[in-house]
């Protein structure tokens, strides 16, 4: 089957960045300066090249552009399936299609990507090159353990694939090297079969941080996907308190007849000024949200787009940061440290003043094959900061007791990390620079994250 789900041929700048001083801006709304190249042939537009960005959801610098000068391709235009296997469920996609795509296609036929970050918007080429990760990492690991070969152009202006058999260094390299070592042009997988489009969850409303681990320690070896949210802002005994939830595909005899509705969106109509979203408003809010989880066990059937992505509801919700963007630091630390290390972490991140309304704690599984993937076995911790004076300062301190804990961070959402800090975390890095030096050692693939955490030129 071969489905194509674009009409528009076009190789021009995007409208919205056509002036010299235009810029570009990712999720945490900071932008930079340069404009983008919007393409539906990638075999084209990428020669000479020096990035590609997707759908600009990552929430740091890792799409951006290291020089206004550089030319930074849009994939999103090249957003055809090749060939789809009924099947095996064997894909092969361009890396401008999005997951919201994938979904809308394959979902109403059962099928589904075995692994799903927690927004729609995303291609399939920001899966790889962020190796993605979700609900469901303690089962089905990384996106890239699910990709089977790869279409890139190398920086010689050649196009190879390469698989786990054929390059074999630059597959692993490609996968979580935020396109640093080649411009992915098609993807390869296997879609999951599923047996219904429901999601049987579980919530639990719980009191405090040693409860949240203790069940997210219960729940991952009953339950295929979990996650929660915490109240971090609560200090005391009621520090980490939150909503832990817990899911699995519903069965054929559990789902309705009917398919899910499709999701309602929204949009979120204003900016909001810096002042809005503040500690007492956002102590508020995390208090309502808490107690709106009346029950303390709640079970029941769940769409697949309210259960993943809650927050695509409403588009554009970043403006509540205001004018002056925002950040998610979101770290992984590992299981060895215990559950004395993740207690430490939020203490630290709240005697910080680092907290806010959006705090997502997660289990993952063992360590995938991509180089500098993210995930380690452990627990992930993610929180959304308003961009403030004192960010600097706070992301120093956390990066500062993750590098004692032998954790990391992730670099898709990074935007404030030091040289000295990534390096002091990130033990593959020698290998990834030597993976660099071979398939591009003139370094023209770069970005604004390359030139801070790598030493690119700018």
């Amino acid at each position: 089957m071969a489905v194509s789900v674009s009409d528009t041929r076009t190789d021009v700048p995007a409208s919205s960045s056509s002036s010299p001083s235009a810029t570009l801006s990712a999720w945490g709304r900071i932008p930079e300066k340069g404009r983008e190249v919007l393409s539906e042939d990638l075999e084209r537009s990428t020669l000479g090249a020096t990035l590609c960005r997707g759908l600009g959801r990552s929430y740091g610098d890792s799409s951006l552009p290291a020089n206004a000068a550089d030319r930074v391709v849009a994939t999103r235009l090249a957003n055809r399936i090749v060939s789809f296997d009924e099947q095996t469920g064997h894909l092969v996609g361009e890396a401008g299609v999005s997951l919201a795509e994938l979904n809308r296609l394959f979902l109403p036929r059962q099928w589904f990507t075995p692994v799903t970050p927690g927004t729609k918007f995303v291609t399939l080429g920001g899966m790889v090159a962020s190796d993605v990760h979700g609900k469901n990492h303690h089962r089905e690991g990384c996106f890239g353990a699910h990709v089977q070969k790869l279409r890139v152009r190398l920086a010689d202006e050649s196009v190879i694939e390469c698989s786990p058999e054929e390059h074999a260094d630059l597959f692993y390299g490609m996968i979580g090297g935020m396109g640093l070592l080649g411009h992915i042009l098609r993807v390869e997988f296997r879609m999951h079969r599923v047996p219904s489009r429901w999601i049987r969850a579980e919530t639990e409303r719980v009191r405090d941080l040693d409860e949240f681990l203790a069940g997210l320690g219960r729940t991952a070896p009953q339950w295929p996907m979990t996650m929660g949210w915490i109240d971090c802002l609560t200090s005391g005994s009621s520090m980490g308190r939150g909503i832990l939830t817990a899911g699995r595909w519903a069965t054929a005899e559990e789902a309705p007849a009917l398919p899910p509705p499709d999701p309602k969106e929204r949009t979120f109509p204003i900016e909001l000024p810096n002042w809005a979203l503040n500690p007492v408003t956002a102590s508020l809010f995390n208090t309502a949200y808490y107690w709106r989880h009346m029950a303390h066990r709640w079970s029941g059937l769940m769409t697949p787009d309210a259960f993943f992505y809650p927050l695509d509801a409403i588009l554009h919700w970043n403006r509540a940061y205001g004018p002056r963007g925002f950040t998610q630091y979101q770290c992984v630390l590992p299981r060895a440290a215990g559950a004395a290390a993740v207690r430490e972490f939020m203490f630290l991140l709240t005697k910080l003043g680092g907290a806010s309304p959006l705090c997502v704690i997660k289990d993952c599984g063992p360590q995938g094959q991509g180089v500098l993937s993210f995930p380690l076995e452990g627990t992930s911790i993610a929180v959304d900061m308003a961009v403030s004076p004192d960010l600097q300062r706070i992301v120093d301190n956390l990066n500062a007791f993750v590098i004692e804990t032998g954790g990391r961070i992730y670099l898709t959402k990074d935007r404030f990390t030091r040289a000295e800090h990534f390096r002091a975390m990130e033990p593959r890095l020698a290998q990834f620079v030597a993976l660099r030096d071979k398939w591009d050692p003139k370094r023209r693939f770069r970005s604004a994250q390359s030139v801070r955490l790598f030493g690119d030129a700018a």
